[in-house]
């Protein structure tokens, strides 16, 4: 189906038509009628798939013209990166309609956010934790609260946000629909919806684990970090890796990662990780977007639900630390109709998550030889160093029993002590009386 043939007003649809979004998606097509119906909604989509219009066309075809001023929908989202495009995707659909919308999250001061519910709101999109910071706070009111929308759960519980989530959801209304979107499903996600959530609908666009089909997946057996170094250098001066992202599993490692590689190649880097500022954040993703800097290295918290376009390769220098976020991480590249390529760099101790990898996502992985030109190095980074620190042994002292023992008691002579003997007592021991010298006699 092609949004042309959606059944929505002709603002939404003039501004879909100069988006120039064309044939609706899986997760798209299966998500409308079922939104607009009302009911409860659990849908499941691999990343990359079209999620978050999926929800936002139904319901801003829902969302008829209001005076009121407090929020209608509320949208929650796992990170700062998300909000920011959420809102702005909001903002485009709604170019023609009568609709206000903002995004907050943490790390800002929250007085700055508060004066956005000075004026009429209809949506918001936000942080779980900054919502609650508002709501206890009385700068916001969930009282005409219709539609709840939770995007990402499945990472939002990964970054520990179940007890901010259940405590918002217990502030909201009773009465609302409540819309959940994820790539997979797990028993926390089935507690939170046998919880919160009415009878809902599943709804399943792919397959959980189904790798993308338009991604080329490959490997290379990898010794230690230098070696891994080598590697990507030897990648990056070729012509095809234009716009390549980069995933490791710490902030530590993208920083050394990022200052190994400024002094390596000659082609814009940057790197992004939850260490940074938030302003630093957002200007690198948008200077990847744009075209300023052709590589970005990041963790996991550009893996989930950030759009952007054309990305080439993704190279996992390190693997992720569970299955389901190499498919998060590969559906960064193979976007749109487009063809991308997935390497990953897998240390010798990484093995058995590549082979959970591969049982995961039904197929194998061919692992390929590293290119004869590439170096294989035998210098270590500290942390590949053997730890040759040698453990610490207490001797326990056998305790002495001396009450049996053949200890006695000291002689008669080794019980003296040293005393000063005076003249006195020498004379009265020589003499048995006391010797003076006598009375001086008077002068005459």
């Amino acid at each position: 189906m092609t949004f042309k043939e959606l059944k929505i007003n002709k603002s939404l649809q003039q501004a879909i038509s100069e988006l120039q979004y064309d044939k609706l998606t899986s997760i798209q097509d299966k998500s409308f009628s079922v939104v607009m119906s009302g009911v409860d909604v659990l849908a499941i989509a691999q990343t990359g798939t079209g999620k978050t219009l999926a929800y936002l066309i139904p319901l801003l075809q829902l969302l008829p013209y209001s005076e009121e001023k407090h929020p209608r929908v509320i949208i929650l989202v796992p990170t700062r990166e998300l909000v920011v495009q959420v809102e702005a995707e909001i903002k485009k659909l709604t170019s023609y309609m009568s609709i206000n919308s903002c995004g907050v999250f943490g790390g800002t001061n929250m007085k700055t956010h508060a004066l956005f519910f000075g004026q009429k709101q209809d949506i918001v999109v936000a942080t779980p934790g900054r919502l609650l910071d508002l709501i206890l706070g009385g700068f916001v009111s969930m009282k005409s609260l219709k539609h709840v929308v939770i995007d990402e759960v499945d990472e939002m519980l990964n970054l520990g946000f179940r007890t901010q989530i259940e405590r918002v959801f217990d502030l909201f209304p009773k009465k609302r629909q409540n819309l959940m979107f994820s790539a997979t499903v797990t028993d926390e996600i089935e507690s939170l919806i046998n919880t919160f959530f009415n009878n809902a609908k599943k709804i399943e666009a792919a397959p959980s684990g189904t790798p993308l089909e338009k991604i080329t997946l490959c490997a290379y057996k990898f010794i230690n970090f230098n070696t891994k170094i080598n590697l990507l250098q030897y990648f990056l001066k070729q012509a095809l890796y234009k716009k390549t992202l980069i995933f490791v599993k710490s902030k530590t490692m993208a920083d050394r990662i990022f200052e190994t590689l400024q002094t390596k190649v000659e082609i814009p880097i940057g790197v992004i990780h939850s260490n940074k500022e938030q302003n630093y954040r957002f200007r690198s993703v948008e200077d990847f977007k744009s075209g300023k800097i052709d590589i970005l290295i990041a963790t996991d918290i550009i893996s989930r639900g950030i759009d952007i376009e054309d990305v080439s390769h993704v190279i996992n220098f390190d693997l992720p630390d569970l299955p389901e976020k190499y498919i998060h991480r590969i559906g960064r590249t193979g976007r749109a109709d487009k063809n991308g390529i997935a390497i990953s760099f897998v240390s010798e101790d990484e093995m058995i998550m590549h082979e959970s990898i591969e049982t995961f996502i039904q197929k194998k992985i061919e692992v390929f030889d590293l290119p004869e030109e590439v170096e294989i190095s035998t210098v270590l980074i500290p942390e590949e160093m053997p730890n040759f620190e040698i453990p610490e042994i207490k001797l326990k002292l056998p305790k002495i029993d001396i009450t049996n023992s053949a200890f006695h008691e000291k002689s008669k002579k080794n019980t003296k002590v040293n005393h000063r003997v005076s003249r006195r007592e020498k004379m009265m021991a020589k003499y048995g009386k006391p010797i003076t010298r006598g009375q001086k006699k008077k002068g005459k």
